[in-house]
């Protein structure tokens, strides 16, 4: 088992990436649901992103979706986000949200269509360029409803020229992610529907082409940690959109349904020395907040990966090897149990008074009056949300 001192500096070291467009108003299908003091422009959404990591103290990136975050600036928008002790992380593209692509984007039959997206994906590598993101994180809509709309086989052509094309136009410290989604919108057939699809496609582009792996984006009783494990094996491991379903892309507080999943799914990471900045693994959250308010949501989201980090951290190494090469199937599961049954709050409640931050965040976060500061000022003007 690692000391507590490797533990700890473990701890403090974990970086966990918040997403832009969780800071603004979302919801279901149905309805857009309002909350007050949402964000007005992607300047807010950073000022917002900021108590997340003061309070935290380790959430010092925002991922930006493009053309929901686009300003005219974006060494502006780079500048405002340093000056608050953050930086610009993850871009994602936008092609899901427009007319053209009711029939896919990059896949679309339609040759104009296509070119639209694909100038889009090269679009947000020049905004990589200025804000000095080093991730492209790319997720399609794409699919069929119906048997017989269009060619499988010819989907995927279109599929692997644009990628190619994307991939060929990073700089050498730039690389791309390639998220999966086993269905939604598209019903009968996604173009990139699972693990295998992704890293088939990635195998094709190059070493700078990596899986994304958002933990929503699965059916019923996959195994996420052997997806995981095995792409962790082979190098290809990009990074995760962390949240929570109990159905499907339910984009819950991650570790919300299922904590012991997440706390497998870190274990794979603490065994493979992923959480190394060497490994180049981004921890990212990928989360709609539909109910709750958006800052202490995040807050909680960031803790639960914290949690299950530590508890990862915790496992005996060396016990569960020797159990595992001795057959000890019991054995073996309790060394896991016995590291996901300890209470770890009070050895991060240490941590952060290390870091100089409260110990408690969600409750620092209240008494800090930013909501109510938040909710005074913003009152004019149009809230940010799904679209903007």
């Amino acid at each position: 088992m690692p000391d507590r001192k490797t533990i700890t500096a473990a701890l403090k070291n974990q970086r966990i990436e918040t997403p832009s467009w969780a800071y603004g108003n979302s919801g279901t299908r149905f309805k857009t649901f309002l909350q007050e003091g949402i964000p007005r422009d992607p300047f807010e959404k950073l000022d917002d992103a900021a108590q997340v990591h003061a309070f935290t103290g380790v959430a010092p990136s925002v991922a930006l979706h493009i053309p929901w975050d686009r300003v005219d600036d974006y060494s502006a928008l780079g500048e405002h986000a340093a000056s608050l002790g953050l930086k610009l992380g993850a871009i994602n593209p936008n092609t899901f949200q427009e007319d053209e692509y009711r029939l896919g984007s990059i896949c679309n039959p339609d040759p104009a269509v296509r070119e639209k997206a694909q100038r889009h994906l090269l679009e947000c590598v020049d905004i990589m360029d200025v804000t000095g993101s080093d991730a492209l994180s790319l997720w399609f809509a794409d699919g069929l409803n119906y048997p017989g709309q269009d060619s499988l086989a010819e989907r995927q052509q279109r599929l692997s020229e644009a990628l190619r094309v994307a991939y060929d136009r990073l700089g050498p410290d730039q690389r791309m992610l390639l998220e999966y989604k086993f269905f939604e919108p598209a019903f009968y057939a996604t173009d990139v529907p699972d693990w295998g699809t992704s890293y088939a496609h990635c195998m094709d582009l190059g070493e700078r082409a990596q899986v994304l792996v958002d933990t929503g984006h699965h059916a019923p009783g996959t195994n996420i940690e052997f997806i995981v494990a095995f792409l962790l094996g082979r190098g290809r491991l990009g990074g995760f959109h962390f949240n929570s379903r109990f159905y499907a892309d339910d984009d819950l507080m991650v570790g919300a349904a299922d904590p012991f999943q997440l706390f497998r799914i870190m274990h794979e990471i603490v065994r493979a020395g992923a959480l190394e900045d060497s490994a180049n693994v981004a921890f990212m959250l990928d989360q709609c907040h539909n109910l709750e308010p958006k800052i202490p949501a995040l807050i909680r989201s960031v803790l639960n990966v914290q949690e299950a980090t530590a508890k990862a951290l915790l496992v005996d190494g060396d016990a569960l090897a020797e159990a595992q090469r001795n057959g000890d199937v019991l054995g073996a599961n309790a060394v896991l149990m016995d590291a996901y049954n300890t209470d770890v709050r009070p050895l991060l409640a240490e941590v952060r008074e290390d870091m100089g931050i409260d110990p408690d965040p969600i409750a620092a976060y209240h008494r800090s009056g930013y909501a109510e500061k938040i909710i005074a000022s913003r009152k004019d003007g149009t809230p940010a949300g799904w679209g903007a």
